[in-house]
């Protein structure tokens, strides 16, 4: 595990793209306000407050005025509370923003259910032209932050309280981390998975890919990799949101897919986020039993 969280980093390299580049600007909805420098750029941060479609509204407008808007709060308050915002005013305008979300899925599970947000990947998948990525490390937060902030595109960007050991070049593209043999089945973890599948699948002939973009999916590299019919994708979020990628990759081969995730049911309980890890076999000794019992 690394010291410095994903949020933070963010932080860290928002302030200096904010110092850096007059372009940058970055909306607020009363969440992580004093992280910011705002006495700085008073100007090119916005605050909003507790009304999320108008962030994401503020966040058209700025890109209207020829800025590169930013912007963040937790997970169901950026993408789920305001999505016919970010259809209509970002998606259908044809305008470049880059949301950046905490909380997703179960990090913020104390909270209760108004912060836990495990469909916002395939939901925001919905919406055409959208670069989603799903860091594992702070390292690769900032490298897709910085080139995000460089372009005019649409991107959302998940960050995660659980890290991976190391980071990952941050290419878009299917890292290779671990190689089998030509008869061993292929998995994909999906950003903070990575750790929990290489554990849990360390006495298999497997291989292990590593995924920090999933939209654009790299169909490309799964192609060349997975050779053996059996296909694995772990993912932080909602079960089976970029099955229909893996399976449009190997429409021509004979497969088998098991895709893990958060299961579509309603989990009534409270706990940290790793007791819901638990509670929805997203943990090491979860994976392990379901993926042995897949490739039995």
């Amino acid at each position: 595990m690394t010291s410095q969280t994903m949020r933070r980093r963010f932080a860290a390299t928002t302030n200096d793209l904010l110092d850096t580049d007059p372009r940058v600007a970055l909306t607020l909805a009363d969440i992580g306000v004093g992280s910011f420098n705002g006495r700085n750029h008073p100007d090119r941060i916005i605050n909003v407050g507790i009304r999320e479609q108008l962030l994401i509204g503020a966040t058209a407008g700025l890109a209207l005025a020829g800025l590169r808007p930013i912007a963040h709060t937790y997970a169901p308050f950026l993408i789920e509370r305001p999505f016919e915002q970010i259809k209509l005013d970002l998606s259908h305008q044809d305008l470049g923003a880059v949301l950046v979300s905490i909380g997703g899925s179960f990090d913020a599970a104390a909270e209760g259910r108004t912060h836990q947000a495990p469909g916002d990947v395939a939901l925001m998948a919905t919406l055409p032209d959208w670069t989603i990525h799903v860091p594992g490390h702070p390292d690769e937060v900032e490298a897709m932050l910085r080139r995000a902030a460089t372009s005019d595109d649409r991107v959302y960007m998940r960050l995660a309280a659980d890290t991976n050991t190391s980071p990952h070049p941050a290419t878009g593209e299917l890292a290779k981390i671990r190689t089998g043999t030509a008869r061993g089945a292929t998995a994909v973890a999906v950003g903070p998975m990575l750790d929990r599948v290489l554990a849990a699948t360390e006495h298999l002939d497997i291989n292990v890919l590593y995924a920090a973009t999933v939209r654009p999916f790299d169909a490309a590299t799964l192609r060349e990799i997975a050779q053996a019919p059996e296909v694995i994708l772990v993912e932080p979020y909602l079960e089976g949101t970029s099955a229909a990628e893996v399976s449009h990759a190997l429409e021509d081969r004979p497969h088998r897919l098991l895709s893990i995730g958060v299961p579509n049911t309603e989990h009534r309980r409270y706990g940290t986020r790793r007791h819901h890890a638990a509670a929805h076999g997203l943990d090491v000794g979860g994976l392990r039993t379901r993926i042995e019992e897949f490739l039995r």
